[in-house]
C-alpha cells in the first residue's frame, strides 16, 4: 500500500472511530464534533509518524556503507585532534611558565 493511501485509510478509520466514540460519550453536538475532530486528528498524525518510520527504515536498508571512506575520515579526524592537543599542551605549558614567572616576580616585589 502506498504511503498516501495508508494515510487516507487510517484517517477515515479514525473519523469513524471518532464518530462512534463521540456518540457513546457525548451528550451534545459540540461534544460529538470535538471527539470526532480530536480522534481523527490523532489518527491522521499517527499515520504520518508510522509512514515516516516506515520510509526511514526502507531507505536505511537500501544505503550501502562505504567503510574505506569512513575510516579515512576518522583517521583524518584523529590526526587533527592530536595536532590540536599538542597545540593546547604547548599553550598550557607557556601559560604555566608565565604564571610561575609572575608569581616569582610578585614574591620578590613583596619582600
Amino acid at each position: 500500500m502506498a504511503g498516501e493511501n495508508f494515510v487516507y485509510f487510517f484517517t477515515v478509520q479514525g473519523f469513524f472511530i471518532g464518530i462512534i466514540f463521540g456518540i457513546l460519550k457525548s451528550f451534545d453536538a459540540a461534544g460529538l464534533l470535538t471527539y470526532t475532530f480530536f480522534i481523527t486528528l490523532f489518527f491522521y498524525l499517527f499515520s504520518h509518524i508510522i509512514i515516516a518510520f516506515y520510509f526511514r527504515t526502507l531507505s536505511v536498508k537500501a544505503y550501502s556503507f562505504n567503510k574505506n571512506i569512513h575510516e579515512k575520515d576518522l583517521d583524518f579526524f584523529v590526526k587533527e585532534i592530536n595536532k590540536r592537543e599538542k597545540i593546547i599542551d604547548s599553550a598550557t605549558k607557556i601559560t604555566d611558565i608565565a604564571v610561575k614567572m609572575n608569581s616569582d616576580e610578585h614574591e620578590r616585589d613583596s619582600k
